[in-house]
């Protein structure tokens, strides 16, 4: 059973966290929308290539065949749900740790 998490926000309304969990890789485009809007360095967009490897951007030794975000730092993410509401595709994971 997972325990909720609720604050307060200064102005006294309830907020509780969700807390991003998984991207999926085959719903995401590597569009960086959600990147932009966080502020953490949760994320990270990565490549992958013809085997469906994940591959750093910056490897010149490998073709990358498409760009995708993953979670790079997921302990930084304070549960802002930001990056949800930018996402086209829905392809983000939040809730409880």
């Amino acid at each position: 059973m997972q325990a909720t998490l609720t604050y307060i926000t200064r102005d006294g309304r309830t907020w509780e966290p969700s807390y991003l969990l998984a991207i999926d890789p085959a719903k995401c485009i590597g569009c960086g929308r959600c990147f932009k809007v966080c502020g953490r360095g949760v994320m990270e967009l990565k490549g992958i290539d013809e085997d469906g490897n994940l591959v750093a951007l910056d490897n010149d030794d490998v073709e990358i065949e498409r760009k995708v975000m993953t979670l790079a730092e997921p302990g930084a993410c304070i549960g802002c749900s930001a990056c949800a509401r930018v996402c086209a595709k829905d392809c983000q994971t939040h809730g409880l740790v």
